[in-house]
């Protein structure tokens, strides 16, 4: 009898298990009232022939590596692109138009394309770009020009 005793070792690690299981259950009942928590109040709205929220006119305008360009979908020539614009803007006075350039276009190509976007009259004009990664513009050395 004592030597069964002896033989016997104690575990020291936590079972974890149980923490698991109350924690999933607590997970499953959480995603299942959530849901339940917010409920708006059903109402019947009146009607008004005049509304004083108007709807946002959004064009993309992306430019591609190979320096294509496209109107949403519609792909356009540098000469299209501001007869197009300028019809947008005259059937939709408050468009904004979102330019989308690949970071390989050149500065100069990117600049003449928002040119074309003020001669046609459209004020609002905002860039796309990508949230901050892992590269930054001050990890990027410059390369110098020797004159």
């Amino acid at each position: 009898m004592i030597l069964e005793t002896r033989q016997r070792r104690f575990m020291a690690e936590i079972n974890i298990i149980p923490l698991v299981d109350v924690v999933l259950v607590l997970l499953v009942i959480f995603m299942v009232t959530a849901p339940m928590l917010y409920r708006g109040m059903d109402i019947k709205l009146p009607v008004s022939a005049s509304n004083t929220i108007k709807p946002e006119i959004r064009a993309v305008l992306t430019i591609e590596k190979d320096q294509r360009l496209y109107l949403d979908k519609d792909q356009v020539s540098a000469v299209q692109l501001e007869r197009k614009l300028k019809l947008l803007k005259e059937e939709h006075a408050d468009v904004s138009v979102y330019l989308r350039a690949d970071r390989d276009v050149p500065y100069g190509v990117v600049v003449q394309v928002m040119d074309g976007v003020k001669k046609a009259g459209i004020e609002k004009l905002g860039m796309v770009t990508d949230p901050a990664g892992p590269e930054r513009v001050t990890d990027v050395a410059i390369p110098r020009r020797n004159k």
